[in-house]
């Protein structure tokens, strides 16, 4: 299925009813049809809701809304402040929202629930641990850890200079990773603290999934799909990644996956978009003539259908073989 939004297209997810995507113009638009106008600016962020239904997504008016096939709700209004991450977890159901320096913790459960823990630079993104207990910030210097429900405390800070755009949690809960706005990647194992230096990057790191059972991490930011592998106590640590489908005429940009499953997709700065699995050997086109720049790019979680979108507006939905 292949659809014209005519605007950015922000973010791809799949819900439990299927593909969702958060647009430039303040929609929100279904695989199925439906059209729901959240935001009166720009879509800034996504997420999906923890009960599976529909989408949370933060805007530049200020506003968290949680989007489904049946219409709009608005979560809370922080007065006009950009809210430019957001992230949730569907074991605790918190919400958590950067906005400025700001990280809010909201509770999809309690509307009365709210946390807010104020940092000395501003929020670039944020992350759940598994089981949805503490909370990391991507932020100038490094990343901080917040349990997610205590009011009063001070974060454990996870220290490396520059200034670091996201990050994410191991499927085990044992590493934290972040990138960087210099193009690399940077770890921690959080037993001990010990920092990892994943550098070699040509590009911007946009993306970051663990596929597999947690036993290996893609990420975009180079001429092919970059693939860290994470079984074993020790994760990454003093091994190489692996680095498949190069193609030096346009670096990947984004990729996802299936978290259970060694199935990945990614797409690229020229348009094309691709898949695999990694148990069987070859590359699946999935969109093979170029145009603008991949934006949001999404697997179900089966592995069976992907959702993209770029920058025009063009976007898709199709199932894999």
């Amino acid at each position: 299925m292949q659809i014209s939004f005519h605007a950015y297209v922000a973010s791809a997810l799949f819900d439990r009813n299927g593909a969702v995507f958060a647009l430039g113009d303040g929609s929100v638009r279904f695989d199925t049809g439906e059209v729901v106008q959240a935001h009166e600016g720009v879509v800034l962020s996504a997420a999906l809701h923890p009960d599976g239904d529909g989408i949370i997504t933060g805007g530049d008016d200020g506003r968290l809304v949680w989007s489904r096939r049946s219409g709009a709700v608005e979560l809370c209004n922080i007065g006009g402040k950009w809210i430019d991450a957001v992230a949730a977890s569907p074991q605790s159901g918190l919400i958590a929202l950067a906005a400025g320096r700001d990280l809010i913790v909201r509770d999809a459960r309690d509307a009365s629930f709210e946390r807010r823990f104020r940092h000395d630079r501003t929020v670039a993104d944020v992350a759940f641990d598994p089981k949805g207990r503490k909370i990391a910030v991507a932020s100038y210097g490094g990343v901080l850890l917040w349990f997610a429900r205590i009011a009063e405390q001070k974060p454990q800070m996870l220290k490396w200079p520059g200034a670091h755009t996201g990050v994410t949690f191991s499927p085990d809960g044992k590493f934290v990773l972040s990138a960087m706005q210099e193009n690399a990647l940077h770890g921690w194992r959080l037993s001990d603290a010990k920092d990892m230096r994943m550098a070699g990057y040509p590009g911007k790191i946009r993306s970051m999934v663990f596929i597999a059972k947690g036993a290996l991490m893609a990420t975009s930011g180079g001429p092919g799909v970059v693939i860290w592998p994470f079984a074993g106590a020790n994760g990454p640590m003093g091994r190489e990644a692996v680095e498949i489908d190069v193609d030096e005429s346009a670096l990947v940009v984004r990729c996802a996956g299936a978290s259970g499953l060694p199935r990945l997709t990614w797409g690229r700065a020229d348009g094309r978009v691709f898949s695999a699995d990694l148990d069987v050997t070859g590359v699946h086109e999935i969109r093979a003539e170029k145009g603008a720049q991949i934006t949001a790019l999404a697997m179900s979680p089966d592995g069976k259908q992907v959702a993209y979108g770029d920058e025009d507006g063009e976007a898709g939905v199709v199932s894999l073989p």
